[in-house]
């Protein structure tokens, strides 16, 4: 077995089918260690960084940071085994090794595809050691047909029957260039014309497949690039500057009527971001929640003057002395309690098997704004923990999104979701539900307002909650009282956490 090994792009969770190539941890010639991180990659879910499976030296990294690599595609080759000297080159680094296909073989033949016809360059025969082999010379006449078949028939063995000469049918006479038409010689229709960029090609375009995908995103036909990669290759840089000229313009006729002239916007005015990663999937999946399940949302405004104070009090606290308190800690406790005591809040419609599952858990989504997009890390059974506990889960989990690690595993299996808007200034909104989810809440900002409080206009600390529902599940009689109990947890926690638990 060989001691050069190639670390595949794993599948990072979910049936992910790619990932973008962030930066590398190691380079060429770097002595690594198991486990060591060696690269990090973006997927549809967060950014993650990938342990090496083995030890030892790199020799080879296959993509550059930027470029999107499928699942099972070679990103970086290990020598597992440096000290045992030189390693023999891979076929792709090397000449192919004789008897493999595109090798040579026996007679100085190419060793092919069965089916697939010889290669159509001639294959060179390694000498045996020991001997010389004295360079041929174009002068040379080839050997006879039965001075071949004498070499290569057995002494032992009878001479076989020479057999009877293949009539070769005869080469047309060369045309000498003046004796062409002219109209043999003019460029075919659809043919690049002379001082064109793809003037001089022939054969296929050259380009790697995510320059390929860049292509067809950008609407660029590749058979009309200037490539100026290796041999010609179609880079990304070609790509994008192909996309930037303005289109050829065709011939018309004069308007009889001059048209006024149109406004005339440089593409490099533009700024186009391709659609991948946390940013793809959040689009699909909320496409698809959009449009399967019946979204019904429904508003209340609360006074949460007791609860900014119960804050402070928790703030005062020595078992909160270490941590941040704010007020999404109190909103995410009502929201656990109030789905202890509407089961139905907490479920997911399951159109596969026909049934309603009702989750006596609760994985509470928090919605989080990254710079890769919006992603939704959920604490798994949130409903156990402490309030202590509680609070330390929710900072931990918006610091690790913020900084854009968010592990896989914190992406999946939420139940139950809130989006804290407030943060931004906006009093709420109606958010869509996260895929397998049947309710979600929006936390609005807390301003202060003129409030009725004991039969007084009184300056109080006001919000808006805006819960919207899957109406298969939930109907309007259950999330009305949903969104009640949590108003009335903020309204008053104290008392709430007394009589509630």
């Amino acid at each position: 077995m060989s001691r050069i090994k190639e670390f595949n792009l794993p599948d990072l969770g979910e049936g992910l089918t790619e990932g973008e190539i962030l930066s590398w941890l190691v380079k060429v010639g770097d002595t690594i260690e198991l486990n060591q991180p060696i690269v990090e990659v973006e997927t549809a879910k967060a950014a993650v960084e990938i342990p090496a499976k083995w030890g030892g030296v790199v020799t080879r990294i296959f993509h550059e940071a930027g470029v999107v690599v499928e699942v099972g595609k070679p990103i970086i080759a290990i020598d597992t085994d440096p000290t045992a000297g030189p390693a023999t080159p891979s076929p792709d680094e090397g000449e192919t090794e004789a008897g493999l296909i595109g090798g040579p073989a026996p007679g100085g033949r190419t060793a092919v595809l069965v089916g697939y016809g010889p290669k159509t360059t001639t294959a060179k025969r390694r000498p045996r050691s020991g001997t010389a082999t004295a360079p041929a010379t174009a002068t040379t006449p080839p050997p006879p047909p039965a001075a071949t078949a004498a070499v290569v028939a057995a002494p032992e063995m009878p001479a076989p029957v020479a057999p009877a000469p293949v009539v070769q049918p005869a080469a047309p006479a060369a045309v000498p260039p003046a004796a062409v038409p002219p109209a043999a010689v003019s460029p075919a229709a659809g043919s690049p014309a002379a001082g064109s960029p793809t003037a001089g090609r022939t054969g296929p375009v050259l380009a790697k497949p995510p320059v390929r995908k860049l292509a067809r995103d950008l609407g660029v036909d590749l058979a009309g690039v200037n490539g100026t990669g290796p041999l010609g290759s179609v880079t990304r840089d070609d790509v994008q500057l192909a996309a930037s000229r303005p289109e050829p313009q065709t011939e018309t006729a004069p308007a009889t009527v001059p048209a006024a002239p149109a406004a005339v916007f440089d593409a490099s005015r533009e700024q186009r971001i391709p659609i991948k990663g946390v940013r793809k999937l959040t689009a699909e999946n909320m496409v698809a929640s959009a449009f399967s399940a019946p979204h019904v949302t429904e508003f209340l405004t609360v006074d949460v003057t007791r609860s900014m104070k119960a804050l402070e009090k928790l703030k005062s606290r020595p078992e909160f002395a270490e941590t941040r308190v704010s007020p999404l800690l109190l909103v995410a406790k009502a929201v656990l309690l109030a789905a202890k005591r509407h089961p139905m809040v907490n479920s997911t419609w399951s159109g596969a098997t026909g049934e309603i599952i009702v989750k006596d858990y609760v994985n509470l989504g928090i919605a989080a704004a990254t710079e890769r997009g919006l992603i939704v890390p959920n604490v798994k059974d949130a409903g156990r923990l402490t309030l202590g506990e509680l609070a330390e889960a929710l900072n931990t989990l918006v610091r690790v999104a913020k900084s854009g690690r968010t592990p896989p595993s914190d992406m999946t299996g939420g139940t139950l979701s809130i989006t804290n808007v407030g943060v931004f200034g906006i009093d709420t909104g109606t958010p869509i539900l996260p895929p397998g989810e049947s309710a979600i809440l929006a936390f609005g900002a807390i301003r202060p307002m003129p409030w009725v409080h004991k039969d007084k206009i009184k300056v109080r600390q006001v919000t808006t909650l805006g819960l919207s529902f899957d109406h298969r599940i939930i109907d309007g009689e259950l999330g009305s009282k949903f969104l009640r109990d949590v108003g009335a947890f903020l309204t008053d926690p104290e008392a709430a956490l007394l009589s509630w638990t």
